[in-house]
């Protein structure tokens, strides 16, 4: 165990850093009201202000956030955050144009180690970032994403795997077979990337899909193909990814981030 944890010590000291990008461009419609879904506010925070908290708790030192409509005032809610930056997406291409958006925010920043997040996930936790980055480093991946097993996982990207158990691809629910929806371990969009082999696979996505959009998702098993190492962690509780798209929702949601603030321990 003391030879294991040395190895990881001098995995991490050999690396900056790690950095995020958030994906935060989305309007939100069946929200109500206008305001850029991520600014909708949950324990009296817009929902974007938690992922780049647990970001900093997990020792990322520069935010990317992407935005798109109402962009301004999504700068003006991170206004007095430290370490935070902006791109733009201009046109809602898909996740994967969101994440490639951030390129050049990293092209004179040393290869690093990248979370790839979405900005309406406020019960993700700074705990499940830090066990994703050590399987990350140890495993010396350019890809680690964590899963969740859920009981209704509509809706959700399905983690297809092979025979042997090992992680094949990311198949969203519109793309999916009659057999794979009946997959129960879905992707919560947690990821974590080497970034030189991020935006290699993002150069690499197609949009032949259903919904003619570039999907982040393609991307850890396009280097699964390519012989690179692509690790999962099945490490989100279920509680941890509940959607936020009505405000029924952000109700229920509200409410267990309100319960965690109070009871710290749970």
């Amino acid at each position: 165990m003391a030879e294991e944890v040395t190895a990881n010590m001098s995995i991490n000291e050999q690396r900056p850093a790690p950095a995020a990008i958030i994906l935060a461009a989305g309007k939100g419609t069946r929200m109500g009201g206008d305001l850029p879904k991520v600014l909708h506010k949950v324990a009296d925070k817009p929902m974007v202000y938690w992922v780049v908290k647990a970001c900093k708790e997990a020792g990322v030192e520069k935010c990317v956030i992407v935005i798109g409509y109402k962009g301004e005032l999504v700068k003006d809610a991170l206004a007095g955050e430290q370490g935070v930056e902006f791109v733009e997406q201009t046109e809602q291409l898909g996740t994967g144009h969101a994440a490639q958006m951030a390129q050049p925010a990293f092209e004179n920043h040393p290869a690093t180690d990248v979370f790839v997040l979405a900005g309406d996930g406020p019960l993700i936790r700074a705990k499940t970032l830090a066990r994703l980055l050590e399987v990350h480093r140890r495993r010396r991946a350019a890809s680690t994403m964590a899963t969740a097993v859920i009981d209704d996982p509509s809706g959700y990207g399905r983690v297809v795997r092979n025979e042997a158990g090992e992680f094949d691809a990311i198949v969203e629910q519109k793309d999916a077979t009659p057999a794979q929806l009946e997959i129960n371990e879905v992707n919560p969009s947690y990821y974590c990337f080497a970034s030189d082999a991020l935006f290699g696979g993002l150069s690499e996505v197609d949009n032949k899909n259903q919904q003619g959009e570039y999907y982040l998702t393609d991307v850890p098993g396009l280097l699964k193909q390519q012989g690179q190492t692509v690790a999962v962690v099945d490490a989100v509780p279920a509680e941890d990814i509940l959607s936020i798209n009505t405000p029924q929702q952000l109700g229920v949601v509200d409410g267990i981030l309100r319960e965690r603030i109070n009871q710290p321990t749970a």
